[in-house]
């Protein structure tokens, strides 16, 4: 059996079930049961490898992000009291300080009466026992070797999807995701660890983890096949068929949807998915869920609750999104329908919330409308949802519609964009986003600030430099480059660094204080195809440019 990594941090907070209480499962319930604190904890700030890798770690420090309380996981002897009340504990929440339990109602009274629980709410879900671990295909082999140089015949019919994005002249530049991690969450993945388009993500060790939050067990690679299709237009290399937007990238599967039924606690799901994400240092969330309409008994959203703050998933997203990791969602399909706005949790103000166009750009009749209540703007950005490729649990190349397609089109495209800008943080690279978008100027709530492309990100020119402002020539092919530097800049001296995208150091020159703005041309006129940094600094001043050598 392929043993997949699962970090020893993650299983002293997610899974943990009693001992059976002799109830019947027609006895018991789903609740979500709130504790009022973290006092007496074991857990501490101060050893935060405890619950979280090293990996969340640094993506944490890389953008300035503290450690929170909410980062702690639950005090166990809570957990330990619940279940000595005879309740079932699936799982337990750091960021809602809760546990999801099941319990018959004479039990929820007892769990109810213990001095540390706050309140309680049902999920509305009968449990299933947990299911069985199973074995997994692709055997570690050597490792699988991606083309230097793809070619649009390469990306097959899927092409239009990327290049529409400018994936291709990213993925050309060296940037395919590589060393980023997309944690995507779904309905299943069948056929992902048998077929050959998907083979790479085994063979290079891409797969950095798997968990199905419904049945409770590592194996995702079951039941609705929704999560295939999704992360083939990320993940899939099949040259001649279809290439994915980060077909680089690790990849952790998460199944946190039952697609045979729509209850809440399906959102809570989808939180545990997002605190593993976390734990195991995701870079970027895919999910192409949506919740709006519930079945009966769970209690539907209305319009007004779609204010980023009001669903239990929403809520969940942003508390993701402040974890430093990329929110990608899809904005949904109800565009032509009554209910004709985006879903939770597209409304939060920390996601970029993703609609469908077709491949002229038009958008697509289903896609989602905004503004949230609140009059924000939604979806952020769009990409190509109508007719869009993707691969079946077959491995088969069909076309399909919804802002399921579009939302991880974006999201692989942002996982290779952000490995080009490795200083950014999760919110700089949604403003990227949607200033490089075909509606940058002026958005609307059709399709947000339009579909987002590469080549704006990188190739539009600042004004020539006024006083205190900085500008180099980008991109650049065999001329020098030249940094302007206003007098501002020049009252003191001034440290000028050139650095990789992988934050090495190539260039390094120190400019007296001089009375006027002059230019610098920098050298060597060596460095490699690919994206650099400026940094110049100058007294308490800091500022960092970027530019392309072609």
């Amino acid at each position: 059996m392929r043993q997949l990594l699962l970090f020893i941090c993650l299983l002293l907070h997610l899974p943990v079930l009693a001992q059976s209480s002799g109830n019947t499962d027609e006895e018991e319930q789903k609740r979500l049961i709130y504790f009022s604190d973290k006092n007496n904890s074991p857990f501490s700030l101060s050893e935060p490898l405890a619950f979280l890798s090293p990996k969340a770690l640094q993506r944490r420090q890389r953008q300035d992000i503290p450690l929170l309380s909410r980062d702690l996981p639950v005090n166990p002897d809570y957990v330990a009291s619940i279940q000595n009340a005879g309740a079932k504990v699936w799982y337990t929440s750091r960021w809602f300080n809760a546990a999801v339990v099941q319990c018959t109602e004479e039990q929820l009274q007892v769990v109810e009466s213990l001095p540390f629980v706050r309140n309680t709410r049902s999920l509305n879900r009968l449990a299933s026992s947990p299911g069985t671990q199973q074995g997994f295909g692709y055997a570690a082999v050597d490792e699988a070797s991606f083309s230097t140089a793809l070619s649009s015949e390469d990306y097959g019919p899927a092409f239009h999807q990327a290049d529409m994005l400018g994936a291709d002249e990213l993925h050309a530049d060296g940037y395919n995701g590589a060393e980023m991690t997309i944690a995507v969450f779904d309905a299943g993945f069948p056929g992902v660890n048998d077929l050959e388009a998907f083979s790479h993500l085994f063979t290079n060790n891409q797969l950095k983890g798997s968990f199905d939050f419904v049945e409770k067990q590592e194996n995702v690679f079951g039941a609705d096949s929704h999560g295939t299709s999704v992360l083939s237009t990320m993940a899939a290399y099949a040259p001649g068929s279809i290439i994915g937007t980060a077909y680089g990238a690790n990849y952790i599967l998460l199944r946190t949807e039952d697609a045979a039924t729509e209850h809440t606690i399906e959102e809570i799901n989808w939180l545990l998915a997002a605190e593993y994400a976390d734990s195991a240092g995701a870079d970027v969330i895919n999910s192409s869920l949506g919740y709006t309409v519930f079945d009966t008994p769970s209690q539907s959203y209305t319009y007004q609750d779609l204010d980023g703050n009001t669903s239990l998933v929403s809520k969940a997203a942003d508390y993701a999104a402040a974890t430093g990791m990329l929110v990608v969602v899809s904005a949904g399909n109800k565009g032509n329908k009554t209910w004709r706005y985006i879903s939770a949790p597209a409304d939060g103000d920390s996601v970029l919330a993703v609609g469908a166009v077709d491949s002229v750009g038009t958008k697509a009749s289903f896609s989602s409308f905004g503004p949230t209540p609140d009059g924000r703007i939604k979806p952020d950005v769009v990409a190509l949802g109508q007719r869009a490729y993707f691969l079946t649990s077959s491995g088969r190349l069909a076309q399909g519609n919804g802002t399921s397609f579009a939302g991880p089109i974006v999201a692989g495209f942002a996982a290779s964009l952000w490995q080009a800008n490795p200083f950014k943080t999760n919110l700089e690279l949604i403003d990227l986003l949607r200033s490089s978008g075909s509606k940058g100027q002026n958005p609307d709530n059709s399709i947000g600030y339009g579909v987002p492309n590469y080549s704006r990100t990188i190739t539009a020119l600042p004004p020539l430099p006024t006083a205190g402002s900085l500008y180099i020539t980008n991109p650049v092919k065999r001329d020098p480059i030249i940094l302007y530097m206003g007098q501002e800049w020049l009252l003191q001296q001034v440290e000028v660094q050139v650095l990789d995208a992988a934050g090495k150091q190539v260039f390094r020159q120190n400019i007296r204080q001089a009375q006027q703005e002059q230019p610098l041309k920098l050298l060597p006129q060596s460095l490699r195809s690919g994206l650099y940094l400026c940094r110049i600094r100058s007294g308490s001043k800091v500022a960092t440019l970027r530019f392309v050598k072609l």
